[in-house]
C-alpha cells in the first residue's frame, strides 16, 4: 500500500496498492461464480484513469472486471479528474474528461467489444464555486457529451483530522455546500436538467439534508451510502457511528430528490480492513460486513430510490468485481424479482436516463 498525491496538489493522498500488488493479492482466491448470472445490472459508478499514482484503467481493465459471469448490461462513468484539458480557462479543463470517455463510449457502442454499453452515462466536474458561469462549462460539457452528459459529481468530502485527509480526494472547505456561491452555480443544475452526486463524509450528511431540502428540483444521488469513516478518529466506534448515520439516513430520505448509492464500502476509508487480510476476502465475508449499511438504505429510502455500485477500480482494494456483486446478491436474497429489478437496473435507468433492460 502507499500513499500518493498528484502533481498539482489536488490530491492529499489516496491509498493504493500498485496494479501488480492487486493483481497478485486478487489471485490468491479463486474468482467465485457469478450469483444469479442472468440478472440485469446497470453499474452506476465507475472510473477510467491513467496517472502515475493510480495506475491505469481504461476500457480492457473494466471490461476484464465485468467478464466474470454477472449480465452487466450498461455503466455510468463518474468523474474522477481525468485526462483534462492542458490549455484554455482553467474551469473549461473538465471538459477534457467527457470528451475523453464520450470517445470510450462510442467504442464500446459499436458493439466490437462485447453487449456491455459502456459509459452510457457521464457524470463530468464542473466547479460550482464559480457561481452562475458555471453554466457555460456545463454547456460544453453536455455538447461534448453526445447526448451521454447528465450530471456532475463536486466531491465534497472533507474531515479535520490529518489522519482522514489522505483518503479525501480534494481539497475543499468544510460545509462548502452551504457556501452561497456554491449554490449559486449549483442552480443551474435543474435548469439545464442534470444531476448531482453527493460525495460527502458520514459527519456532513446534515449539509446533504440542507442541500436537498434548498433544491427540491435538482436530482441528487448520494455516493457511497453516505461515506462513513471508519479509519482515524472514528476507527473502533462502528456501532455508535452506525447509529447515528441511521438518524441523518432516514432524515436525507424524507427529501424525494434524493437517490442513494450502495457501494464505495469497499473503500480503505470505511475501515473494514480487507486490504490487510492476506487472503481476499469471500462475497460472503463482503456482505456480512456490507450488509449493516445496505439494509438501512434500502428500508428507508425504497429499493425504487437505490442502486448497487461497483465504484470500480477504489473498491477492487478490498476485492473482486464478481465478489462484489456476489455480496450485493447475497444480501437481497430475499428481495422479491421487483425489488431486485430497481436495485440492480431500474433506479439507476431511471435517474441516470439510460436504457431499461
Amino acid at each position: 500500500m502507499a500513499i500518493i498525491g498528484d502533481s498539482k496538489g489536488a490530491y492529499t493522498g489516496l491509498i493504493y496498492r500498485n496494479d501488480a500488488d492487486l493483481k497478485a493479492w486478487l489471485g490468491k482466491r479463486p474468482t467465485e461464480a457469478a450469483l444469479e448470472p442472468d440478472l440485469p445490472i446497470i453499474d452506476p459508478h465507475h472510473h477510467f484513469w491513467d496517472t502515475p499514482h493510480r495506475g491505469q484503467y481504461f476500457l480492457p481493465e473494466l471490461l476484464a472486471d465485468i467478464g466474470g459471469g454477472h449480465n452487466i448490461v450498461s455503466t455510468v462513468f463518474m468523474e474522477c479528474q481525468s485526462m483534462y484539458r492542458a490549455h484554455g480557462p482553467a474551469e473549461m479543463a473538465p471538459v477534457g474528461e467527457v470528451e475523453f470517455v464520450n470517445g470510450i463510449a462510442a467504442m464500446s457502442a459499436s458493439g466490437n467489444y462485447g453487449p456491455c454499453r459502456v459509459a452510457e452515462t457521464i457524470i463530468g466536474y464542473a466547479d460550482l464555486r464559480i457561481g452562475a458561469r458555471v453554466r457555460e462549462v456545463l454547456e460544453a460539457e453536455i455538447a461534448a457529451g453526445n447526448g451521454r452528459f447528465h450530471g456532475i459529481r463536486q466531491g465534497v468530502a472533507w474531515d479535520g483530522d490529518d489522519s482522514v485527509g489522505k483518503f479525501a480526494s480534494r481539497l475543499v472547505a468544510p460545509h462548502l455546500v452551504r457556501d452561497p456561491t456554491f449554490r449559486e452555480g449549483f442552480a443551474e443544475l435543474a435548469k439545464l436538467g442534470l444531476s448531482f452526486e453527493s460525495w460527502q463524509y458520514h459527519p456532513q450528511l446534515l449539509d446533504a439534508i440542507d442541500l436537498a431540502r434548498a433544491f427540491p428540483d435538482t436530482s441528487i444521488i448520494l455516493d457511497h451510502v453516505g461515506g462513513v469513516l471508519g479509519v482515524g478518529p472514528y476507527s473502533g466506534r462502528r456501532r455508535e457511528i452506525l447509529a447515528s448515520w441511521k438518524k441523518d439516513i432516514q432524515e436525507l430520505a424524507k427529501c424525494p430528490n434524493v437517490t442513494v448509492k450502495l457501494g464505495g464500502m469497499g473503500m480503505t476509508s470505511f475501515g473494514f480492513e480487507f486490504h490487510e487480510r492476506d487472503i481476499p476476502p469471500s462475497s460472503q465475508d463482503l456482505a456480512d460486513a456490507w450488509r449493516q449499511y445496505v439494509e438501512p438504505c434500502i428500508e428507508a429510502f425504497g429499493a425504487n430510490r437505490c442502486m448497487f455500485e461497483s465504484n470500480f477500480p477504489p473498491d477492487k482494494q478490498s476485492g473482486g468485481y464478481t465478489e462484489l456483486w456476489n455480496a450485493f446478491k447475497r444480501i437481497t436474497s430475499g428481495a422479491s424479482a421487483d425489488e431486485k429489478k430497481a436495485l440492480y437496473s431500474g433506479t439507476a435507468a431511471r435517474v441516470y436516463h439510460m436504457i431499461a433492460p
